[in-house]
Order: C-alpha cells, then structure tokens, then sequence
C-alpha cells in the first residue's frame, strides 16, 4: 500500500456495473521527501477507485495490481487501483526514535539473534 494525496476526479459519461458504487478520483502518490515535506510530490498521477467518499485533498492509502481487485472477489474485475483507507494524518518518525521505544532492530537485538 501506498501513500497518496486526491488531486482530482474522473468523470465518466458510462459505467461498468461493478463500479456504480463508488467513483474514480486521481491521485499522486507520495515518496518519502513528500510525506516528510521535505519536497513536493514527484510520482506520476494515478487514477483510483474509491468507494470511500475521498474528498480532494485527503490522504489515501492506496494499493496496486492484483490486490486493487481483492474488494471485488471472487468477480473478475479490470482494476489497477484502489482506495483502501482514508488517513487522518500521517506521522513519520526517525530510526532512533523507534529504537528508543524498543521497535525495530537495535544491535543488541541483532547481535542477539545471530
């Protein structure tokens, strides 16, 4: 899954059954620069289907390829990418604060298990 921001929508003057639910938004995923706001996003725009009511601006998740279509099993459906999840924020913490928390591998922990 990755991270992506609703950057707008695609309008449709027809519509598959299976996708009358819901509605294909763009969005432009973030690579880590973006999410850290160290620098705008660069990825290439993708367009996504959203079951959620994403609203231009929000944080996504979205997934790709075969596991886009998962929501749809067992129907075969020609999908790329999906909305799984609306964030309310997205926090980015450095490795030596998780290591201070005890997550991740410390070498301790490394060193441990060798």
């Amino acid at each position: 899954m990755r991270i992506g921001e609703v950057i707008g929508r695609v309008v449709l003057s027809r519509c598959d059954r299976e996708f009358e639910a819901g509605r294909f938004l763009i969005v432009r995923p973030f690579d880590l620069k973006a999410l850290t706001g160290a620098a705008p996003p660069t990825g290439e725009a993708v367009v996504a289907y959203d079951e959620l009511s994403a609203d231009d601006g929000m944080p996504v998740g979205i997934s790709e390829g075969r596991e886009a279509a998962m929501p749809f099993h067992p129907k075969p459906v020609a999908l790329d990418v999906y909305v799984g999840c609306l964030l309310d924020e997205v926090v980015i913490e450095s490795e030596k604060a998780e290591k201070r928390r005890g997550h991740g591998r410390t070498e301790e922990t490394a060193n441990r298990k060798q």
